[in-house]
């Protein structure tokens, strides 16, 4: 699916299928409107289970929820601008998110790096690979 991209006074934004509006096409956005493409094209992840900006309890904003066949949180997804190191300090931002809505699949993405974790009550295993949707839960 293209992209869609514009200018307007000088700034380049680009069309979110998710939010259904333009929204200024900074480094973060590029790389969530690319990875999120990405999801939906190589991994089957329905466009339609993909929330974009969602509010949290706390008033703060998840950058994108990916939801199961019946809309439970399935995976959350925190985008940084490439520029920015996926550390301990973005995984820390993701987990405070996950405390409120306890899903079982975390990624953090900043156009270069990925960082895919699968959660459980009693332990966090990072895992090599993008689940694709509907892919079973690793073994414990």
């Amino acid at each position: 699916m293209p992209v869609l991209t514009k200018y307007i006074q000088g700034r380049e934004y680009v069309f979110c299928q998710w939010r259904r509006k333009w929204v200024r096409l900074t480094p973060e956005e590029r790389v969530r409107q690319t990875f999120l493409m990405y999801l939906v094209e190589q991994f089957n992840y329905p466009s339609s289970h993909i929330g974009v900006e969602i509010a949290l309890p706390t008033g703060q904003r998840s950058d994108a929820i990916i939801y199961d066949d019946y809309l439970k949180p399935l995976m959350l997804i925190e985008f940084k601008a490439p520029t920015i190191t996926l550390n301990n300090r973005t995984l820390d931002q993701a987990a405070v998110y996950n405390r409120m809505l306890k899903v079982p699949w975390l990624i953090l993405h900043n156009g270069e790096q990925t960082l895919v974790a699968y959660i459980n009550q009693h332990s966090i295993q990072f895992i090599s690979h993008i689940p694709a949707y509907g892919e079973n839960y690793p073994t414990e």
